[in-house]
């Protein structure tokens, strides 16, 4: 069998990410039709032969969570019945990450459940970029390619910051590999790390703030995978600037900002927050001044073509 094209199918959750990664891989979307019957259950629609093809949906399972993890099972389940020959789903923000283990007892461990879904659905790969935990890729029991926001974070950060007063900041004890990462990409030698230890003494009483390193003096970069109500990154980047920082901005991979968060970030000592495009920005986001996006759709882009021709996805990231 000659090497069969790809095809890009995208769901509702982000429709101007799906759009960009298809013009980049310079392919129309699939028609189809994703829609609502009036009590509100999904139903999917492709209006294009998809025998034998190899397709990728996009789909970041964001808020709201469920419709979109829906919309990404019934959208399998009709690519698997009109007989595609491979289902990727291309999952950019892989929702119900932070449940990867049980907290306490009589606890669900969701991310696992999700992932046997969107198994049992029919897809057989998955790609996704900066999982909230690295472990959640065993999860599956399909291949699956976590991609990392990294080099193009780190792209932006060499286009907007001096390297010589640069210190990369982990915001939590748990995030100190992912700011390693980014710390030792930037620059010859890499920039120096910090850490922010952040306990409670007793219940009720509030966070104590210790910082790991020398930051007086220093132009700090926050990095994370996730900004959800951005609490601990606000409080963060407070607690430097109090240890004397020159000013503190945080790169962010995804988005979630919800409740307070945009309050939050506007009244921080943050310069600026910049996010990639794997969730899509409410109207109220963008109008955030100190919110800047960056997108990762050539980045997703290009691993998918690598997919596709079946050649390496992780000398992307040599």
């Amino acid at each position: 069998m000659g090497s069969a094209r790809m095809k890009i199918l995208a769901g509702n959750s982000n429709r101007p990410l799906a759009e960009a990664i298809a013009s980049y891989v310079n392919l129309p979307l699939v028609k189809a039709d994703v829609r609502r019957f009036s009590d509100n259950e999904i139903f999917v629609e492709i209006f294009e032969n998809v025998r034998g093809e190899d397709v990728f949906v996009i789909q970041s399972t964001s808020y709201p969570a469920n419709d979109h993890v829906m919309e990404l099972l019934i959208t399998i389940d009709a690519l698997r019945r009109a007989s595609a020959r491979r289902i990727t789903a291309v999952i950019p923000y892989f929702g119900y990450a932070r449940q990867d283990r049980k907290p306490g007892p009589r606890t669900p461990i969701s991310a696992k459940l999700v992932a046997n879904l969107i198994t049992v659905a029919g897809a057989d790969r998955v790609l996704t970029m900066d999982l909230h935990a690295g472990q959640i890729q065993g999860f599956f029991d399909i291949p699956t390619d976590n991609l990392f926001a990294a080099p193009v974070l780190v792209e932006d950060m060499k286009e907007h910051y001096e390297l010589d007063n640069l210190m990369i900041v982990s915001p939590d004890v748990g995030g100190v590999v992912r700011a390693r990462a980014h710390a030792k990409r930037l620059g010859d030698g890499g920039v120096p790390l910090a850490i922010v230890d952040k306990r409670r003494e007793k219940p009720g009483e509030s966070e104590v703030m210790n910082i790991i390193g020398e930051v007086e003096g220093r132009s700090c970069i926050l990095v994370d995978d996730i900004v959800d109500t951005a609490g601990t990154l606000c409080n963060a980047a407070d607690a430097l600037i109090r240890a004397g920082a020159t000013s503190v901005s945080a790169y962010v991979a995804h988005g979630v900002l919800s409740g307070k968060a945009l309050e939050r970030v506007e009244n921080s000592s943050l310069k600026e927050l910049v996010v990639t495009d794997t969730i899509r920005a409410t109207e109220t986001i963008r109008a955030c001044r100190k919110i800047r996006y960056i997108t990762i759709a050539p980045l997703v882009g290009e691993a998918m073509m690598r997919i596709s021709t079946e050649s390496s996805v992780s000398s992307l990231f040599d």
